[in-house]
């Protein structure tokens, strides 16, 4: 992951292996200008960055919060690089302890951009250490034990702090009303992600045409992170089994080769409607059996697969667990059953899949 502007030392997540490294940098826009989507966002954004540039002071605290890889990491990045400041990055799951996060605040300089990532998954006592630090600025530490502890304030530097969250519903109250600034990211328009490729691919040095820029905008799931991991995966496919120019033909056999179908569901996302559909007679079925069934972790089905699942309307979530939708089985290419049938809501058997982004 990048540094900010002042080459800003960085705390990785435990998560980021070699490869991210080395992506990261590259890929990922740098300037406000560079940004594809999020129109309202950016505007905000630019708002805030130019009158703290004008005060000069540093910018309010910033949660951003939506699905995986839709640029919250990326614009944290924007924000330091946009002060010309800093910019530290960590994550709520590697701060185990209050003291990590105490020598990290007091090793912040002045106008420092501090990226917590996941900040849901702060420990509570970690995260108590923030309040006054967001506020006042400053960190209470508490000397000894017993009776004879007391309690010492020390003075922070002014920085900015930046969470990113997956799930804003786990970020106690507290903490959340402590950002001054709260935004929700959402999923990309096929003619956004055409664009981001289209600059992926220039930065890769991909000859990429029309067609096959088309191809996979449509196939990324309103998502960048994935649109450029899909690039990847088809220049490697035109590379060996082609010429090198990824035409619509060379980008629709890739990704097929690579099982991502033409709504952009792959070999898990199908895993799911299948074992819904069929194993489970269209549900309801629980989170953690359908699940198991899949072989994959219930907050990974949750978070990752079922949102796109949901925007398609091939799943719906009941109290009783989670349904297939008559989508799921017209994409399956099976017959559905009878409305009021396995879970199957009445009056839904006209339904057709919801295309997000045509």
């Amino acid at each position: 992951m990048s540094t900010g502007g002042d080459g800003g030392a960085r705390l990785l997540a435990p998560s980021a292996d070699a490869a991210e490294e080395i992506e990261e940098p590259t890929l990922r826009p740098r300037r406000l200008s560079e940004f594809v989507g999020q129109a309202q966002l950016k505007e905000h954004l630019s708002i805030m960055l130019e009158a703290a540039r004008r005060r000069g002071e540093p910018v309010d605290h910033m949660l951003f919060a939506g699905p995986p890889g839709l640029g919250k990491t990326s614009l944290a990045g924007i924000v330091a690089n946009e002060m010309q400041a800093g910019f530290r990055v960590t994550s709520g799951p590697a701060l185990v302890r209050a003291g990590d996060l105490a020598a990290l605040l007091t090793n912040l300089t002045e106008g420092d951009v501090l990226f917590v990532d996941e900040i849901h998954r702060l420990a509570r006592p970690v995260e108590e250490i923030l309040y006054p630090a967001m506020e006042d600025f400053q960190l209470d530490v508490v000397l000894g034990k017993g009776p004879a502890a007391r309690s010492l304030r020390l003075d922070l530097p002014r920085f900015t702090l930046v969470g990113a969250t997956t799930r804003t519903g786990l970020i106690t109250g507290p903490l959340r009303d402590r950002f001054g600034f709260v935004a929700r990211l959402d999923y990309y328009e096929a003619g956004e992600l055409e664009t981001i490729v289209r600059r992926s691919a220039g930065l890769l040095g991909a000859r990429l045409d029309d067609g096959g820029g088309v191809e996979i905008a449509k196939r990324s799931r309103g998502t960048p992170r994935l649109a450029n991991r899909l690039l990847k995966r088809v220049r490697d496919y035109a590379e060996v089994r082609g010429d090198g120019t990824i035409d619509r033909q060379v980008a629709m056999a890739g990704l097929e080769l690579f099982q991502v179908d033409e709504l952009g569901l792959d070999k898990v996302d199908r895993a799911i409607l299948e074992a819904t559909c069929l194993r489970f007679g269209g549900g309801p079925v629980g989170l953690s059996t359908l699940a198991v069934a899949v072989s994959e972790a219930p907050e990974t089905v949750e978070d990752v697969y079922e949102p796109f699942l949901l925007q398609l309307g091939m799943l719906m979530r009941t109290p009783r667990g989670r349904v297939a939708m008559p989508a799921a089985y017209e994409h399956l290419g099976l017959p559905a059953p009878a409305a009021g049938v396995g879970g199957f809501p009445a009056g839904a058997a006209g339904d057709s899949p919801i295309s997000l982004w045509g």
